[in-house]
This record gives C-alpha cells, structure tokens and sequence, in this order.
C-alpha cells in the first residue's frame, strides 16, 4: 500500500524541528512512548483526591467503577451520574533543559443506578491509557523530532450483586478502542520519516468481590478484591516510512493482527477500608500488575531492543472525613487526602519509571439538592531509575461533579 507524502508539510516539519531543536519539547510525557502509554486505573475524581484508592470503597451514593462489586450497595432511590474533568501542569527537566506543558479536558463519565434489590448496575466511558509528546534534539548533520499521540478508551458496562448481607460480587465488560501513532522525523540532508500505528478494538472484562462486616454499631470494615484476566488484544499494527533519497511515496510497512503479538497483563487489587458511621474513611490498596508475561512485540525499525515491559505495581492510602452530615455548611463538607506510589511498567534500557504523589480534595453540597461538586489538587514526580533520564513534576487539577438524582422517587398523591 503506497501514500502519498505532501513535501510541502514536510518542509513545514524540518522548520518546526530547526525553531526546537535546541531544547526539548513536551506536549504531556515523553515516557508515553513506551508501550500502550501511561496507563489509568478507573479512579474518579473523589478517589484520585485519596491517592487513587477505591478496590475496598463502599459508598451508595459514589460511583465506584474500580471495583464493580460496590454497584450492588447503591441506594434504592438514586440515579447517579458522575461528570470528571482535568487540569494539568507539567514541569519537566532534562540535562539542564527544562520544558513547561498544560492540557486538560473531559477525563470520564460515569452512571450507577439500582436494577432490584441487591442487584446495581453501572455503565460509562473511561480513559485505559494516554500517549502525548513532542520534542526535538540535534544530530551531527541536522535534527530529529519524535511526537507521539492518541490513546485508548473504555466503553464499559457493569453488574454488582448481592447475594447475603456483607457479600457483594460484580463485573464491567467492555469494549476497548483507540489508536496509537509515534512518530520519528530526521531532516539533514535528506528527510525521512517512520510513524508506527497501534490500533486497539477488543472487549475487556475486570471482577471485583467485597466483604463487609461491623465491628462495632458504628465502625465498619470492607474487604476488597479486582482480577483482570490476561488476554491477547485484536487490532492491527503498521509502519509508514519514507526516505525522500529512496522514493517520494511512503510505503506501509509491518501491516499486521495484534492478536497473538500483543496482550493485556493480567491485575491483581486488594484493598481495606474502614469506616465510622458516615464521618470518617480511611483506605489502603494494593495493586499488582505482571505487564513482564504480556507479549508486545516490537516493529522491527522503530523500537529499540532494548526497550521492554516491566511488572508494576502502585500501593495507595486515602482518608476522608465530613465532620458532620447535618451540621452547618462547611461540617458538612468532605475533606480527602491521599498519596501513592507506583512502580509503573514502563522499562527504557534497563530503567523503570516511577511515580509517586499526594493528593487533597473537598466535595461541596449543592445548596437545596443532592449533588455533589468535587474539587481535587494532586501533585505527582515521575522519574526513572537507577539512570534518571526526564524528571516531571504535575500539578493536577480535577474537578467532578457527581449528580444524584431521585428518579425513582413516587409523590404521594393527597
């Protein structure tokens, strides 16, 4: 299959390249080269808020997609809706250069509803794994740029149930899609270029179990368990390269199934939470990834060999506290703090990337109804070790606003 390459974006190109060449430019993180990206774990705004916990978090008027076992205990009367959006600050820094990013958008959206008693349902959209970056570096007779972009989402739908008091079981299936586009661009004295596609169209499915007991009238704990099943993805993968000494066309090159080439590894979460009356919450997760099995087969010509995935694994703790539901205004706030740390699957000639973060959040009630609006601020630093390659410092930004509205609710007629 042959395309076209228009010369005059190329040139374009080769003088965005020589306007950057002298310092490094990110977009979000270079490290989103590596693999499926940076990948995301479900978290709403009010969990990011709590380091990101929520495998053992039981609240009937939250939705908790990182656990699907909780859809069984929403309220009876409620229909939640649950909009997030993000705001990001990159600091970045490499060998004395230093970059500054900011992005943001609509991050997820989310519904949780009950079906019949014991029996709650969940579906929405959600973000799997992020790509974006941009930036340049000199060469002896020239320049070379790399950029990447795209991503990958969830379509999911969900079923939690149960069965006996305490006992809650459940499950999102969904549909995964996206794609994938890194691109390497070389102006010298010639130019050529490489673009490697990752197209993703797959089902996913996650199961998640929690047990509930009381120790005390007003003192609860909940324990909390996720497994996603390792599987081979479907989709395709393919090159585009061009020399302009070789040939004015560029010729797709590698076109192939991801089926059998690339996987999904499988996902261990365990977590605890405990709980007195409706004031206090305090949570810690663990999650355990062994990204190390999952085949990813390179394309021959873009990555180097010794690029490859490594296991991850992310530890959490989060607190909440309203001191009083019924009390004045600002007693009946929620105040939320949390941190992480994660040792994440990305593995660039030997060194995994690293991230740790503390986060802080408050959730407002809105005056005369049930809605809630959840403000968080969350700072995290990525780095790579033992070789420090890039350090980023975020300054995240989320806001979410959980609507719960009475759609069941029957007035009584007088």
């Amino acid at each position: 299959m042959k395309i076209r390459i228009n010369k005059l974006i190329l040139c374009a190109l080769a003088m965005a390249i020589g306007s950057f060449a002298a310092q490094a430019q990110y977009s979000t993180t270079p490290y989103s080269r590596v693999g499926y990206g940076i990948l995301n774990d479900n978290a709403s705004g009010i969990q990011r808020s709590m380091g990101g916990v929520g495998i053992a978090m039981q609240n009937g008027r939250q939705v908790n997609v990182m656990n699907p076992a909780s859809y069984a205990c929403v309220d009876s009367l409620t229909f939640l809706w649950d909009l997030g959006f993000d705001l990001s600050n990159v600091w970045s820094s490499e060998t004395g250069k230093s970059g500054h990013s900011f992005s943001g958008g609509l991050d997820y959206i989310t519904t949780q509803f009950r079906i019949t008693k014991g029996l709650g349902g969940s579906f929405g959209l959600l973000p799997y794994s992020n790509v974006g970056y941009s930036y340049a570096a000199k060469l002896d007779n020239g320049a070379e740029a790399r950029m990447g972009e795209g991503g990958l989402s969830k379509l999911y739908v969900g079923l939690g149930y149960s069965p006996v008091k305490g006992l809650s079981f459940g499950v999102n299936v969904g549909y995964l899609f996206g794609t994938i586009a890194n691109t390497t661009l070389v102006v010298g004295n010639s130019t050529a270029m490489f673009q490697r596609s990752l197209e993703i169209r797959d089902y996913d499915v996650n199961a998640g179990l929690q047990y509930a007991f009381n120790v005390s009238p007003k003192d609860r704990i909940v324990l909390g368990a996720t497994y996603t099943p390792r599987k081979s993805y479907h989709g395709h993968t393919w090159g585009i390269y061009y020399d302009e000494t070789i040939d004015i066309e560029a010729d797709t090159v590698g076109y192939g199934s991801l089926k059998g080439s690339h996987e999904q590894a499988e996902s261990y979460g365990a977590g605890i939470s405990y709980a007195h009356g409706d004031r206090l919450m305090v949570e810690a997760d663990f999650l355990y990834q062994p990204w190390s099995k999952a085949k990813y087969t390179k394309l021959e010509g873009f990555e180097g060999s010794s690029t490859t995935l490594g296991d991850r694994w992310k530890a959490a703790f989060g607190l909440s506290y309203t001191p009083n539901s019924r009390g004045a205004y600002y007693k009946r706030m929620t105040y939320r703090v949390g941190a992480f740390y994660n040792h994440d699957y990305l593995n660039i000639q030997g060194n995994n990337v690293r991230d740790y973060g503390v986060g802080i959040g408050f959730t407002f009630p809105a005056p005369s109804s049930k809605t809630l609006v959840n403000l968080g601020l969350e700072w995290r630093h990525r780095y790579s070790a033992p070789t420090v390659y890039i350090t980023e410092d975020y300054l995240n930004i989320t806001l979410s606003v959980n609507f719960n509205e009475l759609w069941f609710w029957k007035n009584k007629i007088r």
